[in-house]
């Protein structure tokens, strides 16, 4: 889910970690679960803090691969 190869993507998809749902690499936190934080109107630390696994930067890099993934479609 990313096309930066110098560095690893913060989305993965693996059918072997929760049936494929896209998660934050090296989690089993699906990134839908951001969005839904995102969409209440939660601040990103609440979200953080909800998920431990999930580092700000981790969180970051996974919103900038979404808005490219996004864009690119438009």
């Amino acid at each position: 889910m990313r096309d930066n190869g110098s560095m690893a993507g913060a989305i993965i998809r693996d059918p072997e970690i929760m049936h494929g749902t896209p998660v934050f690499r090296g989690t089993r936190v699906p990134l839908q679960t951001l969005f839904d934080y995102l969409e209440a109107g939660e601040p990103l630390e609440d979200f953080l803090q909800g998920f431990p696994t999930v580092s700000r930067q981790l969180a970051i890099q996974a919103l900038e691969e979404a808005k490219h993934l996004l864009l690119a479609r438009v």
